[in-house]
């Protein structure tokens, strides 16, 4: 005899009430990776706030004729090495008032020493006129974000040896600095990608040979190869053509070891059975590689990109420094710092750090926002909060 539960006893209604709440359930729908990198990117903080400092950095350099009160190759030379201008929100009886700033004496001409004219007031102008240029390369235009009537100056961070305001030259010389590795990359990525894609899929002697022209490259060091470069071209040669030929340098000594790291994923993505499938089915190499496999080693590529683009800053900087990239009248933050080369100008004229300055942030930007997009692609990785919520893990 077969023992059976009551119609209403608890276990069948609880049995009944799972089977409907399993059958009325909503499809659920599986977050795709490109979700689940991004919403784990956002939890890190670190790597937001990286992001945003490089995004600023980017913005500030793209309109920086519209931003900057002066242009490139402005020069006052009766106010060189002069400090940073005080804007002052209160006036002589410390009542609130509309931004302006005072003139300036020169009181002592030895130590460049000026002291504000209390006489002369300038009050700060937004949308000003100014010099004429053109909006995103294209648009004729004369309207800058602030400024003051002539003969009044505001020189937010001081100006150079040549009267020149360094916060002007700091914006338009960020072009050079923020988007030269940009340009290495264009060329190294689809080298190194190429390349190591050929070598790990064709295996064997072929791969034997590209490996061994990929070491050669890669034991030329970068930087005194672009000193020896600089060492010989001409003075007079443009600064166009002088980055030029240094983007060519670092994208030339850059793509050797990227080939290695992706040679050596393509030895392994090759083996797969969705690509194994694709070749018994008759597809070609170019296909195989350009479908199944270089797809699969995106993460790492935007990982490279994000921490690779902070050596070619330092690299073009530490070129400039010394003289040999950039030259005069064009700027780069390498380039603008080399005037705080000694300790005598230093120790007058502090603010010709500001540059440096300027490469340190773009350089720590870069390295949290790559440091965070490598835990985000990750696969392995669970944790999408950042350094904070691993720490709290470990605790627990």
């Amino acid at each position: 005899m077969t023992n059976r539960a009551p119609r209403g006893s608890k276990a069948a209604k609880a049995a009944t009430s799972a089977l409907h709440t399993l059958v009325e359930a909503p499809e659920v729908r599986a977050e795709s990776p490109t979700r689940l990198a991004w919403r784990k990117l956002r939890r890190h903080r670190l790597a937001v706030s990286g992001g945003a400092v490089v995004l600023s950095l980017y913005f500030i350099t793209i309109f920086a004729e519209f931003l900057a009160p002066y242009s490139l190759d402005y020069t006052e030379r009766s106010k060189f090495l002069h400090p940073p201008t005080r804007i002052h929100l209160l006036d002589e009886d410390r009542r609130p008032s509309w931004p302006f700033v005072y003139g300036t004496l020169l009181v002592d001409p030895g130590l460049r020493r000026y002291q504000e004219d209390r006489t002369e007031r300038y009050p700060l102008r937004f949308f000003a006129a100014g010099e004429p240029y053109r909006f995103a390369w294209v648009i004729p235009a004369n309207i800058r974000l602030f400024g003051v009537e002539k003969p009044g100056h505001v020189f937010l961070m001081g100006t150079d040896q040549f009267g020149r305001d360094q916060f002007s030259r700091i914006l338009y010389g960020g072009r050079v600095s923020m988007f030269i590795g940009i340009y290495a990359l264009l060329l190294t990525l689809p080298i190194g990608v190429a390349y190591g894609a050929i070598s790990g899929y064709f295996g064997r002697r072929v791969d034997d040979v590209m490996m061994r022209v990929a070491e050669i490259v890669m034991s030329f060091p970068e930087f005194y190869l672009l000193l020896a470069l600089a060492s010989v071209l001409p003075p007079q040669i443009p600064s166009s053509q002088r980055l030029m030929l240094i983007i060519l340098i670092l994208s030339f000594v850059g793509w050797g070891g990227l080939a290695r790291v992706i040679r050596g994923m393509v030895l392994v993505l090759r083996e797969l059975e969705y690509v194994q499938a694709a070749q018994a089915a008759g597809a070609r190499v170019p296909y195989l590689l350009a479908r199944h496999i270089i797809p699969n080693t995106a993460s790492f590529l935007i990982v490279s990109a994000s921490l690779g683009v902070p050596g070619a800053i330092l690299g073009e900087s530490g070129l400039s420094f010394l003289g040999l990239g950039i030259q005069e009248p064009d700027a780069s933050w390498g380039k603008l710092l080399a005037s705080a080369n000694s300790i005598q100008t230093l120790t007058g004229s502090p603010w010709l750090l500001w540059p440096g300055a300027f490469i340190a942030a773009a350089i720590a930007g870069y390295n949290l926002l790559g440091d965070g997009l490598r835990d985000a692609l990750d696969p392995r990785s669970r944790s999408g909060g950042g350094f904070g919520r691993s720490r709290r893990r470990r605790r627990a």
